[in-house]
């Protein structure tokens, strides 16, 4: 019944940008704590930024000042706009609702 389906993601170079963005379906955006996460070779899965039903975001500190979480409740998306990206954010990026449904992952290469 979830469904979401992240999109965006692609090759850029360092200190560039990229917007991805999570199409939901069976769930609504507006009502529910969404979130974004990522997963590099090697490395466990992290969270890198939330928005609450409230409006109210959060984000981990390597990616303050950088990322930015949103939704937009009219399309039912959840986006996260990524600026000055580094080498180091390489790696499949997922949507998550509720902690408990996943996207596909979309992958996010930052290399010159």
């Amino acid at each position: 019944q979830v469904q979401l389906v992240e999109s965006g993601g692609g090759l850029v170079e360092p200190g560039g940008s990229l917007r991805l963005s999570c199409a939901a379906s069976g769930i609504r955006v507006s009502v529910n704590t969404m979130g974004w996460y990522r997963q590099a070779p090697g490395k466990p899965r992290e969270m890198v930024a939330s928005i609450t039903a409230g409006g109210a975001t959060n984000s981990v500190d390597v990616v303050k000042g950088r990322f930015t979480i949103s939704r937009d409740n009219a399309k039912n998306t959840v986006n996260l706009q990524m600026n000055s990206l580094k080498p180091e954010d390489t790696a499949v990026y997922y949507c998550n609702a509720v902690r408990q449904f996943w996207g596909q992952g979309t992958q996010v290469t930052v290399s010159s």
